[in-house]
């Protein structure tokens, strides 16, 4: 190439990594109205230029979750899907999402009543596969319009204003509002543990121990960011009474938990600490793998209250009877949908990997390695997971060459 082509083709390179070729921004503004009167959310997606977009081809789930859809541009719905695509200028797309949720007929997992809503935000704007313009970045900002009398939101995103928050997240080119939210007349807690800002909340009147919650993070905290590598800048745990689900559950940087659950089961695992772990690890398992999500998160429930000194070797002992108990009838670990005797079977697998572990590197690594590994993956399988483990070990796992993972 002659030197003054390569000139050339320098200078052009120049230009094209120079701030001036930064992706262009293009908001994208979440507009959600609560409607207690009719259990329903008016929510409005608006884009401040619309030709940003080819198109967005939304999951519409069951029918009847989604109505009253109006578009700026083109609205094609097609059996449980609808695509937009919007038109050029400012562009909106408005619809109505019903919010109650039962689980069963007395139970429910996202409720509104006339003072409160709890819900999973990741209802508020369906998965979508998003089709944009070369070189946007869409800037998305969430706000809310609470009825009259409601005096707060909670999300689990930054806060940016009183009900607005900015959506960001790096894995995902379509940002929408994930997790759990909370809106109304509100209890809440709030504390900074490490980097993270903690917040506690519930409607008042449900009897979320909100104080005790704070505690058993602050006691246990310190061992959690000691073996996990990557901390939320916030987490955000709702709760309410019956008739809400008696359960727990992690989403994107918050979790739910019942208000009447215990911290700490007479079985000596926490839910608390077991869906805070989910939230941490971020573990997403493929091809019939989930016990490995379900059993880490187990395990360190168990393993970080043990290590905090809240657990005793008498305790501890008894814990691992009652787990080998529970999943003595287990034989295969395999599935994309697992039992409390499949995660009991797979805590004491893990038990016995960690074991073997620190046996075979003279205590130099641990279980705790093979999870750092796992966190970095998209998502892992069972077969990915042996490698991993035996990449730490240096060798073949006695405890992994087991019939419960074929």
């Amino acid at each position: 190439m002659a030197v003054g082509a390569r000139l050339a083709l320098a200078g052009w390179l120049l230009v094209l990594s120079a701030p001036g070729w930064a992706a262009r921004k293009v908001d994208l503004d979440y507009h959600v109205r609560l409607l207690p009167q009719s259990d329903q959310a008016q929510v409005r997606l608006t884009l401040a230029d619309g030709a940003a977009v080819r198109s967005l081809d939304f999951d519409l789930g069951q029918p009847g979750d989604y109505s009253d859809f109006k578009a700026d541009g083109q609205w094609q719905p097609a059996a449980q899907r609808g695509v937009w695509r919007p038109a050029s200028g400012k562009a909106s797309l408005s619809y109505r999402v019903r919010i109650s949720h039962s689980l069963r007929k007395d139970s429910f997992d996202s409720r509104m009543t006339p003072n409160w809503a709890l819900l999973r935000g990741d209802a508020l704007v369906p998965p979508a596969k998003l089709d944009q313009q070369d070189g946007v970045e869409l800037v998305a900002r969430l706000e809310f319009e609470l009825p009259a009398g409601w005096k707060s939101v909670e999300t689990a995103w930054p806060r940016i204003g009183k009900n607005r928050f900015r959506i960001d997240n790096p894995a995902r080119l379509f940002d929408r509002p994930t997790g759990w939210m909370l809106a109304g007349a509100l209890g809440s807690r709030r504390t900074r543990l490490g980097e993270t800002e903690v917040t506690v909340a519930s409607p008042q009147g449900q009897g979320m121990r909100r104080m005790d919650v704070l505690t058993l993070l602050t006691f246990v905290w310190p061992q959690i960011q000691a073996t996990f590598p990557r901390h939320p800048d916030k987490l955000l745990i709702v709760g309410a009474a019956d008739p809400m689900w008696r359960g727990s559950l992690a989403g994107h940087d918050s979790l739910y938990l019942h208000s009447r659950l215990p911290l700490v089961s007479e079985s000596g695992t926490s839910p608390l600490l077991r869906e805070a772990i989910q939230v941490f690890a971020r573990i997403n398992d493929s091809e019939r793998s989930d016990w490995i999500g379900e059993g880490l998160a187990e395990y360190y429930a168990i393993e970080l209250m043990r290590r905090a000194g809240g657990m005793s070797d008498e305790r501890y002992q008894t814990l691992e009877a009652r787990l080998a108990k529970s999943g003595q009838g287990v034989d295969s670990l395999r599935g994309e949908q697992v039992d409390a005797p499949v995660v009991a079977r797979a805590v004491l697998l893990l038990q016995e990997l960690d074991r073997e572990i620190r046996l075979k590197t003279r205590n130099k690594r641990s279980l705790d390695d093979v999870t750092r590994s796992v966190m970095r993956l998209e998502s892992v399988s069972t077969d990915e997971f042996v490698k991993l483990s035996e990449s730490v070990l240096g060798g073949a796992s006695k405890v992994l060459d087991s019939d419960l993972l074929r």
